[in-house]
């Protein structure tokens, strides 16, 4: 199968006219793109899905560098070389960004292009199994070990909240999710020895013995696991469409580029 490529740049995402506004700072809007730039590192994250206390902790820091940002304008960046250099080149890269992406919003895909290269491709388009699950992470096999008999002993949501609770002192980035990983399947880059015990998991079921990996010790709750499935039409419309967009708009602007060349007057220096 043919890769579909969407060309198109990381600005792209950035980019909205009706963004929704959380919070003021001075007069100044912190909005869910705020937000957002500090959840990147998180793909998977949603910040509506947060803990109250950890949303609470990154609206926080998104209003801490809207009054940095204030703060470094207040005290004469904008006036600095090296800001106003960096600024010109910034603006020739925002400038191929903005074209780009309306080049990218003039390219059209037929319904019935899209209906023939969902037939023609079905098995790419199959869900494999995978598994909603969340962990607590230590550092030792008896902090784990302590974790899981305590929680053995709850049930319902009394267990989950405790469980949500342990996970806000995970050693690891998961602290500030409740150790939410979200979905996975065996395909995913998972630790072997996490990707095997939680798949041994029933749906609301927490794990029996310390998982250990390079990590530490994770002690799993499953919170949810789906079979395998072939996805319908409906469900990945829009990803196909998109995709076959991605790859006319990428051949388009090929054709463009070597247009352009060909008028040019280049000179390649050694």
């Amino acid at each position: 199968m043919k890769k579909l490529v969407f060309g198109t740049c990381a600005v792209f995402a950035a980019i909205s006219l009706n963004a929704a506004v959380i919070a003021t700072v001075n007069g100044q809007d912190v909005s869910d793109e705020d937000i957002g730039l500090l959840l990147r590192q998180f793909p998977n994250v949603s910040y509506e899905k947060l803990p109250e206390d950890a949303k609470q902790q990154v609206l926080n820091q998104a209003i801490d560098r809207k009054l940095l940002i204030e703060n470094a304008i207040k005290n004469g960046i904008e006036k600095d070389k090296e800001f106003i250099s960096t600024l010109e080149k910034v603006k020739n890269e925002i400038a191929l960004e903005i074209w780009m992406k309306k080049e990218f919003e003039k390219v059209k895909v037929s319904d019935s292009s899209i209906k023939k290269f969902y037939d023609e491709n079905q098995n790419t388009f199959v869900q494999p199994e995978r598994v909603k699950a969340s962990h607590i992470l230590v550092n030792t096999e008896d902090e784990a070990k302590k974790i899981i008999k305590e929680l053995g002993s709850l049930k319902g949501k009394a267990m989950i909240d405790k469980f949500a609770e342990f996970a806000k002192s995970n050693v690891d980035q998961t602290s500030q999710t409740g150790g939410d990983l979200g979905w996975f399947s065996k395909n995913d880059p998972f630790i072997a020895e996490f990707k095997n015990a939680a798949f041994a998991l029933k749906k609301g079921e927490v794990s029996k013995a310390p998982v250990k990996t390079q990590f530490g010790y994770h002690v799993i709750y499953l919170e949810d696991k789906q079979a395998e499935k072939k996805l319908p039409f409906d469900e990945v419309k829009e990803q196909i469409a998109n995709g076959l967009k991605g790859e006319e708009f990428r051949k388009n602007i090929e054709v463009q580029a070597k247009a352009l060349r060909d008028k040019a007057k280049i000179e390649i220096k050694k």
